[in-house]
């Protein structure tokens, strides 16, 4: 039996891209090639896990709201389906694209707001399930690095994902249609007092920063791959 044929596909090729863009070892971005369809199951998984993590949020928002309330399992679906996209040989810009945004920015939003709110979370959520929140959602920033190796961050791509996730932070914090906002539920009342400034923009200024971020590693690559791929052709 094909094991890699069964669990994944030979991996695509890598370009000899700065560090900075590319962090992870090719061998480690080889192996989640190989078990692509692991990944995809595990993403699927955390995906449910994390939309009855936000079941209390659905019942209080209307529904016209609900594709904005869950964050993080949206990224980790997307990025299910993008890798699920490249298994099948149907690879995707602007999937690859969006999974990027969403588990960059949301795999580091949500370790930040776990320790910056620690006490409360940690009261509520209990040593195990605060440790596999923190843990799961830095893994979802290790895994959006192996996306360079099946898009090259057209600006078609970028653009779609930004566009999203600058709708998707509006209505979290700032600008909701319907109802209240949508943002992920913190464990303090958002107009509560924290130091110099509210709990509600102390998370609203690490998700602007961390919208902004993808945006600058997603064109970065870009313009690295395509300074590569200008070197390969003067040689």
């Amino acid at each position: 039996m094909d094991i890699v044929g069964a669990l994944g596909r030979d991996p695509p090729d890598r370009e000899s891209l700065p560090r900075w863009v590319a962090p992870l070892p090719k061998r480690l971005e080889d192996v989640a090639f190989r078990f692509a369809w692991v990944i995809v199951v595990i993403n699927l998984v955390g995906t449910a896990f994390g939309f009855w993590y936000y079941r209390f949020q659905f019942r209080a928002l209307p529904t016209e709201m609900w594709l904005f309330i869950p964050d993080s399992p949206g990224a980790t679906l997307l990025i299910a389906l993008a890798l699920g996209a490249w298994a099948l040989g149907r690879s995707s810009d602007t999937l690859a694209a969006l999974a990027f945004f969403g588990n960059v920015k949301l795999g580091l939003w949500t370790p930040y707001v776990l320790v910056v709110f620690w006490p409360e979370f940690l009261a509520v959520n209990g040593p195990g399930l605060y440790a596999f929140l923190l843990v799961s959602h830095l893994a979802m920033v290790v895994q959006a690095f192996v996306l360079h190796r099946i898009t090259d961050f057209p600006l078609r791509a970028v653009a779609i994902a930004t566009a999203w996730y600058t709708v998707d932070l509006l209505m979290d914090y700032f600008v909701p249609v319907i109802g209240d906002v949508t943002h992920t539920a913190l464990p303090y009342a958002d107009g509560e007092p924290w130091f110099t400034t509210t709990v509600l923009q102390v998370a609203a200024a690490g998700a602007v920063v961390l919208t902004v971020i993808p945006l600058f590693w997603t064109l970065g690559t870009r313009i690295a791959t395509l300074r590569r791929r200008a070197g390969d052709l003067g040689t």
